[in-house]
């Protein structure tokens, strides 16, 4: 048989006999890689490892510890569960279930209770259906790949109403039947036939799917865990069926899993909602709403040192302060393209005198009225607005988590109206302010994304004023070294944009900051400037918010710190705690002497045991509680109790007053 040649990833080629696999490609190369191989992706197509290559292939080996390949593990684990679902609960019948960041899912509907409503899964069955899966594993069963006529798709999945509509067309779905009528399948034929065939034919476990996946349930498969159950619509949509959702988590390997369970506690433990309750910074009100907070006067202080601190920045940064109203005529909507291309995320109009009104959801239109409220020049530009402005999103219920997906929230946003030839510049500007703000909450592990046209449909403008935005901001990042990634399509539809995101204490990645890059509003809102030649120009638009919502970063820094804010951030720096009710006197004087210095010091008098008040002080995670006693009051000292450190004994008040201001300027300045 003869040879055909194999194009690899670095450019290299092999020869190989005719009728070689991905598998025996891998084997040619390396007894190890073929064990660690899990698919391949052949001409860009990510293919199983038995695929049959031809000559000119090109082919890259994908192996476990691999993103791609954590995918497959992902994608093939959630098969084994739907397997295992169906097997133990007669009559249900099943969604979809995808890969997602850490595991995967898939939704269900079981089989109607005694009442007649479908029933639903409990805590108590993820037991049963690990165990079952498991078994599954046992049994190495092949994931076999088909391709399927859609009429004998239909007869197969007869009963499966959410597989007939993806069949049919009328699920979005890359398995839908295609113009050749066929539809694509993986089966997983088991040893012992089920006792009650779920498929018409089909002895085992057939599901709609695209793969690729690994060989058998026997390989790469066992690392995993069933984390929760879930509510979920199908398909997103709250008019559709409600669904049961079961989640779980994949890795490649014991260690990994591990790992990331480890992880899970240490969130669990960080959680924003608890933490927020437990030390009395802001709450969630029912009879408020959903997606809806109310500050406390602790959380309210923090809040008010951020945006102090963000108005302090731009200030000194060459910004100009605005403020607009929180709702709008829908006209100017109409006009800056929102009610074209994000009415589903607004909330429903107002009827007015004048017309319908809405909250809004963003604070660029009003910034350009303040730009178009009278002629400009180009020795104006860069022009650079910025408002602490409100808005409102309507979220769905579903989607709702606590500061991290709310429907009102406040941006510090940001709009620079500036000349094509001043952008480049302004973008990388832009870039180093934004980490350095940053890095004075704290944060110094970064990378971004950059977001590129969605579909045209979905977008204003033309070619080539989108490929030139975009190469202007992936020159910015590039200059200023930042790693990034591409996200095609995800940019807004006026423009492509920079997301940088931090990276917290236990290792997860946020997505905070935005820069977009904006050619197309100013033109629909008719805005101009006179440039040098004197003929009317109109500006580039940036858009930035730093702290992407000052909710949703307070949300960040609270779970990044676990609660311990640094002392400059701290709602209470200083406790002062006197021994006996005599100490109170002198106890309440070094409050008064470190509030005079700026320190946001408290007391709590000598009304309960001393280790009763200092593991309350420790437990709202105040920096620095003093204790103060005889010794102290005859010499004006304190003891010092440091978050985190050793006590120290007989400090005099004055030291330790310019101890803290030291600290608080220094964290506040580090990043200047």
């Amino acid at each position: 048989m003869a040879d055909i040649d194999i194009t690899l990833p670095d450019g290299s080629e092999r020869s190989v006999p005719a009728g070689t696999t991905v598998v025996g490609l891998a084997a040619s190369i390396g007894s190890r890689l073929a064990k660690d191989a899990v698919i391949g992706v052949v001409n860009g197509t990510e293919r199983d490892l038995n695929w049959v290559l031809e000559a000119g292939d090109k082919v890259e080996i994908v192996t476990a510890s691999s993103e791609r390949g954590l995918y497959t593990i992902r994608h093939s684990t959630t098969h084994v569960m739907a397997q295992a679902v169906l097997e133990l609960f007669p009559g249900a019948t099943f969604a979809i279930g995808p890969p997602v960041e850490d595991g995967f899912y898939y939704d269900f509907e079981l089989a109607p209770g005694p009442d007649g409503k479908p029933a639903t899964f409990v805590p108590e069955d993820l037991e049963r259906i690990e165990a079952r899966m498991r078994e599954i594993l046992a049994e190495s069963q092949p994931f076999v790949r088909d391709e399927i006529p859609d009429d004998e798709a239909r007869r197969v999945f007869a009963g499966h109403r959410f597989k007939l509509e993806i069949i049919d067309g009328e699920a979005d779905d890359p398995t839908s039947a295609t113009a050749s009528g066929l539809v694509r399948t993986y089966e997983n034929p088991p040893s012992q036939p089920w006792a009650e065939p779920a498929f018409a034919g089909y002895p085992g476990f057939i599901d709609l799917c695209r793969g690729p996946h690994v060989p058998d349930t026997g390989r790469f498969l066992g690392h995993f865990k069933l984390m929760r159950i879930a509510g979920a619509y199908w398909r997103g949509d709250e008019h559709k069926p409600m669904l049961q959702r079961i989640y779980g988590t994949a890795w490649a390997s014991k260690k990994d899993l591990e790992a990331h369970l480890h992880r899970l506690e240490e969130a669990a433990k960080r959680d924003h909602r608890k933490l927020a309750n437990e030390l009395d910074l802001l709450s969630f009100p029912e009879e408020l709403g959903g997606g809806l907070a109310v500050w406390h006067p602790k959380g309210g202080i923090v809040r008010k040192l951020m945006e102090d601190y963000s108005r302090e920045r731009h200030a000194s940064g060459g910004y100009e302060f605005v403020y607009t109203p929180n709702i709008a005529n829908g006209k100017l909507f109409e006009a800056s393209g929102h009610l074209g291309f994000y009415k589903d995320g607004m909330y429903p109009p107002m009827e007015m005198d004048n017309g319908e009104y809405y909250p809004k959801p963003m604070n660029c239109p009003g910034h350009n009225l303040i730009f178009d409220a009278r002629q400009r020049s180009y020795r104006e530009l860069p022009l650079r607005l910025f408002e602490l402005g409100t808005v409102y999103r309507y979220e769905k219920s579903g989607t709702l988590h606590g500061l991290m997906r709310i429907r009102g929230f406040t941006q510090d946003d940001s709009h620079i109206y500036c000349t094509p030839e001043q952008a480049h510049d302004e973008i990388r500007s832009l870039l180093g302010f934004v980490l350095s703000v940053l890095r004075a909450f704290g944060f110094e592990d970064f990378d971004a994304s950059l977001s590129t046209r969605p579909a045209k449909a979905e977008t204003v403008g033309t070619d080539e004023g989108w490929a030139e935005a975009t190469a202007n901001l992936r020159s910015a990042l590039e200059a200023e070294g930042l790693e990034f990634d591409v996200d095609e399509g995800g940019g807004a539809f006026y423009g492509p944009k920079i997301d940088v995101k931090v990276r917290d204490a236990i290792g997860r990645s946020w997505q905070l900051s935005t820069i977009q890059y904006d050619f197309n509003m100013a033109a629909r809102m008719g805005l101009e400037y006179v440039g040098e030649d004197g003929g009317r120009h109109t500006p580039i638009m940036l858009h930035r918010a730093l702290f992407g919502s000052v909710e949703r970063f307070f949300g960040v820094l609270l779970e990044h710190y676990a609660g311990a804010f640094p002392t400059w951030l701290a709602p209470v720096q200083v406790r002062v705690l006197p021994v006996r009710d005599d100490h109170n006197g002198y106890a309440r004087e070094v409050v008064a002497e470190l509030a005079a210095l700026g320190i946001r010091a408290d007391g709590v008098d000598a009304s309960e045991k001393l280790g009763n008040r200092i593991r309350k002080g420790k437990g709202e995670k105040i920096p620095y509680i003093l204790v103060v006693g005889d010794d102290d009051v005859a010499s004006r000292t304190a003891g010092v109790n440091p978050r985190g450190g050793e006590v120290e004994r007989d400090v005099p008040i004055d030291q330790f007053a310019q101890r803290v201001v030291d600290e608080v300027h220094h964290q506040v300045n580090v990043a200047r």
